[in-house]
């Protein structure tokens, strides 16, 4: 058996540091083609150009807002005009994939800066492509994980609290896929078997979220950067990328991406529908009660849906609830990692079944 643990070459975070980005990631290149969009630049275009200095090899280049073929293709061309020879996305998980994604097709280093805390996908080797309508598309394999991955604390702290909270929907799947990955012995995303080290990694996760998520929340709604939202950045970033791609992933992400195809659910973030995903894994396992209720109070906590109004499905379709089911475990996908063979019934029952455990639970808390 071959085991894999993969990262990215460099993670770097602290304060300040979008102000230092030039000495940071000048040894890859000396022309930057810099992905950002048009809230991103008024933000944080001056900082960076400041970091520059006068240098005219600085391309900013404003992102449609989807991570698409369409989007990389037309960002390509602009890349070859412009002639530059790093990649750096800057902003969340879309850009940092549609990043990567242009750098592996050009054969170029990338360079990825968060400013928000809402994904895991800085740290990967992976980019996920979605159509233009916003569904689910496809997993794009990349061959290796960024080359610098760049956060500053200071620019996340100031985000909206609701995006640090998505982070931690995402991040909160990474102990239970990598578990149910290992059970099943599954390979991850890095090509074979985890390691100790990516399994340990995502239980570390799981117990800074349980123990840091409340106070990080609370304190990042007061644009204040605390060692909890310290600490919650690296679990939601690093700790939980490196776990989710080399420890595994199961059936919480497969249920997110079958939650794309019901358009209500379009305005929440990819997180999100994650933790959503996470309650129907745990109920698809039959995991004990107070797992599940350990997962709903922290939930309920720093504000995760638990229930399908919480997705904004207020009215229930057993028709689209099954297109759910059905995207859920197509061939594939994540969901086929688990111990057992699961159906599409079986996921249309638990994802109601779930509904109900919170509703019931929202009453008690």
């Amino acid at each position: 058996m071959t085991n894999i643990l993969i990262s990215p070459g460099k993670y770097i975070q602290g304060k300040g540091e979008l102000k230092r980005i030039k000495e940071r990631i000048n040894h890859l290149g000396d022309s930057f083609f810099i992905i950002i969009s048009d809230s991103g630049y008024k933000r944080f275009g001056e900082i960076i150009k400041s970091s520059f200095g006068e240098s005219d090899h600085i391309h900013f280049v404003e992102f449609n807002g989807e991570c698409s073929k369409v989007e990389v293709q037309r960002l390509r061309e602009i890349l070859k005009k412009k002639g530059a020879n790093v990649v750096v996305g800057i902003g969340g998980g879309k850009i940092h994939d549609t990043a990567k994604a242009i750098a592996y097709y050009e054969k170029l280093p990338v360079v990825i800066v968060p400013t928000i805390a809402s994904t895991d996908a800085p740290t990967s080797a992976l980019s996920v492509l979605y159509t233009e309508d916003g569904s689910f598309d496809e997993y794009l394999l990349l061959p290796k994980n960024p080359d610098i991955v760049l956060l500053d604390i200071d620019v996340v702290a100031n985000a909206p609290a609701r995006l640090l909270v998505a982070g931690m929907g995402d991040a909160l799947a990474t102990k239970f896929e990598a578990r149910a990955a290992a059970k099943s012995g599954a390979k991850t995303m890095a090509g074979e078997y985890p390691t100790a080290a990516a399994q340990a990694l995502a239980n570390l996760c799981y117990e800074t979220l349980l123990d840091e998520g409340l106070k990080a929340k609370l304190a990042v709604e007061r644009k204040v950067a605390t060692k909890s939202v310290e600490s919650v950045i690296e679990a939601n970033t690093l700790l939980s990328g490196i776990g989710f791609e080399s420890g595994g992933l199961a059936a919480a992400h497969a249920i997110h991406n079958g939650l794309t195809v019901i358009e209500e659910t379009h305005d929440l973030y990819h997180g999100e529908k994650v933790a959503f995903g996470v309650l129907v894994q745990l109920v698809l396992e039959n995991a004990p009660l107070e797992e599940i209720e350990e997962v709903l109070l922290f939930c309920n906590e720093v504000g995760l849906p638990t229930t399908l109004k919480d997705l904004n499905i207020t009215e229930v379709s057993e028709e689209k609830l099954m297109e759910v089911a059905k995207l859920s475990c197509a061939e594939g996908e994540t969901i086929h990692n688990s111990v057992y063979e699961i159906t599409p019934e079986d996921v249309y029952a638990a994802i109601l079944a779930t509904d109900a455990l919170g509703e019931n639970f929202k009453k008690a808390y």
